[in-house]
């Protein structure tokens, strides 16, 4: 009886958050809700969401990758399972912004539930999209809809034709940026042969040439309206090819095999790098050239991903720190040993840290 009033009452609420998307895109159409913009209009200080630091510590950016619980999961004990284990993280770890790496929830009443419950901590978060949001879902769009619309998401639609949640965060102090974070959206499965491979339903797109354009505007205009360089991080889904030569500069080891996937670092990156590669790794087929175009920009400091459940390695790369993002719970599949998160810490002079947070799973 639980069981059907739970399921009942999810289901009203996913009903009433299918009619606001669908009378949205009925009588304006999906175009309307993203930005205009060219490369030509000037940054301004009105363009990204600001959130201003505390005097006394650093900035806590909370990151929980792959939550990806389907509407079954979601009612039953594992969504309380995942809620009990997403609260301890909050409550220990204490952050001023929640993000959230992609492949979010799949299903309809898991995305229900995942917003409700990400929301209900009264504090900031802000989600991309992984290439299964939107699978079980109305649409994607839907997805997009109703994150724009919860309280504390500071999820934005972005320019348009760049897919769904391109947009950025400045970390202030006094009201002067201190870190941004980009939000980037790598898509689904590569359609058309293009500068992530060639296309095919086995192939992991990633993002396209305009995203760069967009990226580059962001960092030289904040740039200029800082007056100074400034540290960024940038927040996706699928990794960029350059984690796989990372990891095998790093390690040594050129072919992948599970057993090898745990092998200690080397060299130069001994005592900077930690994690293990317990999977292949999804990311596209060749290099896109966006690491180099950080590389040359010089601004973004860190990368963190999600995608690949069961590796969490983070490797300075050339002047980069490439980051797997812990998942949160068992959704799809996991490793127990691998549950948690990843924080961000920003400190006074804008320069952010990545950490990885192990916990005990409530039903592990």
């Amino acid at each position: 009886m639980q069981m059907f009033f739970r399921k009942a009452t999810v289901f009203i609420l996913s009903f009433c958050m299918f009619l606001g998307p669908w009378i949205g895109k009925t009588f304006c159409g999906e175009d309307a809700f993203f930005e205009t913009w060219d490369a030509s209009q000037p940054y301004t200080e009105t363009y990204a969401v600001s959130l201003e630091k505390p005097a006394d510590r650093d900035f806590i950016v909370l990151n929980l990758a792959d939550i990806q619980m389907t509407n079954d999961e979601a009612l039953g004990e594992m969504g309380e399972a995942v809620r009990e284990n997403t609260d301890r993280m909050i409550k220990e770890l204490k952050p001023d912004l929640i993000t959230l790496s992609g492949d979010n929830a799949w299903g309809d009443y898991a995305y229900v539930k995942l917003i409700r419950m990400i929301d209900s901590y009264g504090i900031p978060w802000a989600p991309v999209m992984g290439n299964h949001d939107g699978q079980g879902c109305p649409s994607e769009f839907w997805c997009a809809y109703n994150l724009s619309k919860a309280k504390n998401c500071l999820f934005r639609f972005g320019p348009a034709d760049m897919g769904y949640g391109n947009y950025i965060i400045n970390i202030t102090s006094g009201g002067d940026i201190l870190h941004t974070l980009f939000m980037m959206d790598t898509h689904s499965y590569i359609e058309e042969d293009g500068i992530n491979g060639p296309a095919s339903e086995d192939n992991y797109d990633h993002l396209w040439t305009n995203q760069f354009d967009w990226y580059r505007w962001g960092v030289e205009g904040i740039r200029q309206l800082a007056g100074h360089p400034v540290e960024s991080t940038v927040i996706m889904h699928i990794p960029v090819y350059e984690y796989k030569t990372a990891w095998e500069e790093a390690t040594g080891i050129s072919e992948w095999t599970y057993s090898a996937g745990s092998a200690p670092f080397i060299g130069e990156y001994a005592d900077t790098s930690f994690g293990v590669r317990h999977e292949y790794g999804g990311w596209s087929p060749q290099s896109n050239g966006f690491f180099d175009l950080m590389k040359t920009l010089g601004s973004t400091k860190n990368v963190i991903v999600g995608h690949d459940h069961v590796s969490d390695y983070s490797i300075v790369y050339q002047g980069i720190r490439l980051t797997y993002a812990v998942k949160d719970g068992p959704g799809c599949y996991w490793e127990p040993a691998m549950n948690g998160c990843t924080t961000l810490s920003v400190n006074d002079a804008g320069q952010g840290s990545v950490a990885h947070h192990f916990y005990e799973y409530p039903e592990a």
